[in-house]
């Protein structure tokens, strides 16, 4: 049973909001992981995606955060409000 836990706790943090990830059915097109919710199948839900996808989905780009909007040079509009 501890290992069961161990597991789960492993795969939410590789699949932690902010992180940025690609699905292997269309490699190249990156996503942000909005949330992951071990308690809903499929766990990881993407920002720009309306549906849930399971980790053997998602292939990780990268472990760091990453803002889901591009602001320009002159904008007043703060890093926060994008979503992040």
């Amino acid at each position: 049973m501890d290992s069961y836990i161990d597991q789960d706790w492993e795969e939410a943090w590789e699949y932690q909001p902010g992180f940025t990830v690609e699905l292997k059915s269309n490699p190249g097109v990156l996503h942000i992981i909005e949330s992951y919710d071990p308690m809903m199948v499929p766990p990881v839900w993407l920002a720009d995606d309306p549906m849930p996808r399971y980790p053997h989905e998602l292939q990780i780009v990268s472990h760091t955060s990453a803002y889901a909007c591009h602001l320009p040079a002159a904008s007043t509009v703060s890093p926060q409000l994008c979503y992040r």
